[in-house]
């Protein structure tokens, strides 16, 4: 009984590790939301809060 819930444990953790591979939707788009100098996101359209970006 232990074997098995290892052995689904070890299974489930694998198909987690390939879906976190896998590059979702947005991620393009969310990068280019981060201020170039202090790398923190910038919230609407003004300019970072840094000063600098």
């Amino acid at each position: 009984m232990i074997v098995k819930v290892v052995v689904l444990f070890l299974v489930a953790m694998g198909v987690l590790a390939m879906f976190g591979r896998l590059r979702f939707p947005g991620q393009k788009y969310l990068a280019n939301k981060k201020c170039p100098r202090c790398g923190r996101y910038r919230i609407g359209k003004g300019p970072c809060d840094c000063g600098r970006g």
